[in-house]
């Protein structure tokens, strides 16, 4: 993975295919790479280049000085965007990824041609917050959940009742989050802190740059009523709803997310 100096610390990125650019921004914890399973292949035989990264603190970037903020993630995916240069660019966001992608669309708005926001939202409910707050103490006492008790948690909290109905599916799934890395670096940890915030909605109602937000029916973590009301409060927002698909949805039910960005993205 290339890498270049950005927003003051080395960040790590990958650029495939040729055309319009289009810069996809990952969710809490995870690279950029994650993209390259579905919507990489679909956007690059849509016809665009499409750049994916790693945040600051996880994988090949760097975590950059203590303290991390939010703004310090749009900085870093406006300067990529100016880094591979080529005029405005469409950009995509996921979860933490698209609050990412909201803030951008305020502070740099001249570098976005279009926006999709995957589990978008303005707000967290008591109940984010609070998954949130455990999260960092488990961090900062140094507890590991086992490994097969934190694949089931995870896909209780990520997979739609649906998936975890498939016998052979749900067993994929689990295997999956079994073997993943358990370790949450500082990285990790300084993403999860994020998760206190001031209700933003009222801060969206100045975005001007077209967008889709869409919501995944099922969604635990990100309830699609929060996407819902995000989408209410973007002027001249578009609003699509993922049906049997939790949080994870662009992996559960990636024909139908890939379909709603391309289509989107090809109106423009």
């Amino acid at each position: 993975m290339p890498t270049a100096e950005l927003n003051g610390i080395r960040i790590g990125y990958d650029v495939r295919g040729s055309g319009p650019l289009v810069v996809l921004v990952m969710g809490l914890g995870s690279p950029g790479r994650v993209w390259q399973l579905h919507q990489v292949p679909a956007l690059v035989a849509a016809g665009y280049r499409v750049a994916t990264f790693d945040n600051r603190g996880i994988g090949a970037s760097e975590p950059g000085p203590p303290g991390m903020t939010i703004d310090d993630m749009v900085a870093d995916t406006a300067a990529l965007v100016e880094h591979l240069g080529g005029g405005r660019a469409a950009v995509v966001g996921t979860s933490l990824g698209a609050r990412v992608v909201q803030e951008l669309l305020l502070a740099r708005p001249e570098l976005v041609s279009r926006a999709v926001v995957l589990a978008g939202h303005g707000r967290l409910d008591a109940t984010q917050q609070a998954l949130s707050a455990g999260e960092c103490a488990l961090h900062d006492a140094g507890i590991a959940l086992p490994p097969r008790y934190r694949a089931a948690v995870t896909a209780l909290h990520n997979l739609s009742p649906r998936t975890r109905a498939d016998p052979v599916a749900v067993r994929d799934w689990l295997d999956l989050f079994e073997m993943s890395d358990p370790a949450a670096g500082p990285g990790v940890r300084a993403q999860l802190a994020l998760a206190e915030f001031e209700d933003r909605g009222p801060a969206y109602r100045a975005i001007t740059v077209p967008t889709l937000v869409v919501g995944f029916a099922d969604d635990q973590m990100i309830p699609a009523h929060l996407s819902r009301e995000l989408a209410a409060a973007i002027p001249g927002a578009e609003y699509a709803e993922v049906a049997d698909c939790g949080h994870f949805g662009y992996l559960e039910r990636p024909d139908e997310v890939n379909a709603l960005l391309v289509g989107f993205l090809g109106a423009c």
